[in-house]
């Protein structure tokens, strides 16, 4: 581990974690679709446990909410991209926002069907 911390540095990553935390932090408290997966993945997490007895199911089902809460973030860097790109209309723009959106339904429904798959 230090041979590892040696090479890269630890600035470096503790750099990057803090700007890490500052854009989980931002998107907590700004962004509204962030903030209702967070509930929703909170809920989960605690119905996981009352629900499953197994490892794997818990890791499957937390996992595939967590995988929203990714997709939920890189949806809203693209939003942010495009907003900074200029607030005109754009097809490219309406495309780019539209795609990252259809990425979290998509990332939702597979939740969706992985919970039901498990549970039921």
């Amino acid at each position: 581990m230090t041979q590892f911390v040696r090479l890269v540095g630890l600035r470096p990553l503790l750099r990057a974690f803090k700007h890490s935390v500052r854009g989980l932090a931002y998107a907590a408290k700004n962004e509204r679709a962030f903030q209702q997966e967070l509930i929703l993945f909170a809920v989960g997490a605690v119905a996981v446990f009352l629900l499953t007895e197994s490892s794997v199911e818990r890791a499957v089902l937390i996992g595939s909410v967590a995988f929203v809460l990714v997709l939920e973030l890189i949806n809203s860097a693209i939003e942010t991209i495009v907003h900074r790109i200029g607030p005109e209309q754009n097809l490219l723009s309406r495309r780019a926002k539209d795609l990252g959106s259809a990425a979290v339904l998509v990332s939702l429904a597979a939740s969706v069907a992985i919970w039901l798959i498990v549970l039921i």
